[in-house]
């Protein structure tokens, strides 16, 4: 008896899922590379370190729906960072309700040691891919995103 061909849904389904695994594998190995540099680093905290040194100056509501985080979280998480001294709110001289987040020299410090230790697994995780494939592959992921919204 032939194998069933998967349809369209389920070979989305299966790359939302091996997306997800890679992403998890990640997550676990630059958490251990963060605890033996800073234990009291969380992989969270570090998300948003990386995101304000590619994006520094964004509100914390653009910081909740890059890293996909409910707003009472990231609220949690920015003011953990305010503590460490690692980012500030600065109001923004338009709005003074709206606060944006950068980082301090001493987040920027700490982006500027683990960001290579990240990029390192990244290169692991592509391997012998070549650059097209994961330009072709990021395409696909943007497209299917956009389809969601």
């Amino acid at each position: 008896m032939p194998v069933k061909e998967k349809n369209i849904s389920e070979l989305a389904l299966e790359l939302g899922l091996a997306m997800s695994e890679m992403k998890s594998r990640l997550r676990q190995k630059i958490q251990t590379a963060v605890s033996e540099y800073d234990s009291d680093l969380s992989f969270e905290l570090i998300e948003i370190l990386g995101l304000l040194s590619r994006n520094n100056g964004i509100n914390q509501q653009e910081i909740g729906n890059k890293v996909s985080k409910d707003k009472s979280s990231i609220t949690y998480l920015i003011n953990s960072l305010v503590k460490r001294d690692l980012v500030e709110r600065i109001a923004d001289k338009t709005d003074k309700r709206n606060r944006q987040i950068f980082l301090t020299v001493k987040g920027q410090h700490i982006v500027e040691t683990i960001y290579p230790w990240a990029l390192e697994l990244y290169k692991k995780a592509a391997g012998d891919l070549h650059e097209d494939e994961i330009r072709k592959a990021l395409l696909l992921v943007k497209k299917m995103t956009a389809n969601l919204e």
